[in-house]
């Protein structure tokens, strides 16, 4: 079976310091996210450009974030903005987590 490569580079696991926050970016242009001990907390599409990333939560929250050497900083916007959470690479703890 031949394996197929990613789209972009960022496919794979992302996580807070802590390993609290967790973001899945499957190659099929879907995430996941984990908070704690809730494995789906939220899920939808994500869209990579360069190295801008944008989030459509299924249900209506949005996000967008920027991959800077070697971690990702995201933003919520929608009705009940979050503030900013820095990723790196997972599965274990890399970096921390702007409360902004």
């Amino acid at each position: 079976m031949e394996m197929k490569k990613p789209i972009h580079a960022y496919v794979g696991m992302w996580t807070t310091a802590h390993n609290h926050i967790r973001h899945e970016l499957l190659p099929h242009g879907r995430y996941i996210e984990a908070r704690g001990s809730r494995e789906r907390a939220y899920q939808g599409r994500y869209a990579v450009t360069g190295d801008h990333i944008d989030y459509w939560d299924d249900i209506g929250f949005t996000a967008d974030g920027d991959f800077i050497d070697g971690v990702v900083e995201s933003a919520i916007s929608g009705n009940h903005p979050r503030p900013c959470v820095v990723l790196g690479r997972g599965p274990g703890p890399t970096v921390a987590v702007d409360t902004g």
